[in-house]
């Protein structure tokens, strides 16, 4: 799905949240944006708003799915 964001179209991104301190820190994982807040749902908002500004200016990127997977690490 490459091209430009036009008005009323969706994308469907993933988020990724951590806390860190006494924020939530929401980072969109199919482009390079990140907010905060000092509630999860803050955070996505203030994320969501980030990317609209940021879809603004930039032409909407070819999407592939993201996959998550947990992974264990053994450290001495």
């Amino acid at each position: 799905m490459g091209g430009s964001y036009t008005e009323g179209m969706s994308l469907y991104l993933t988020a990724a949240i951590t806390h860190e301190d006494d924020w939530y820190v929401a980072r969109c994982l199919d482009v390079e944006v990140t907010s905060q807040g000092e509630t999860v749902e803050a955070a996505l908002a203030n994320l969501r708003e980030a990317l609209e500004l940021y879809f603004e200016d930039q032409p909407v990127p070819e999407l592939h799915e993201v996959m998550t997977a947990p992974i264990r690490l053994d450290v001495a």
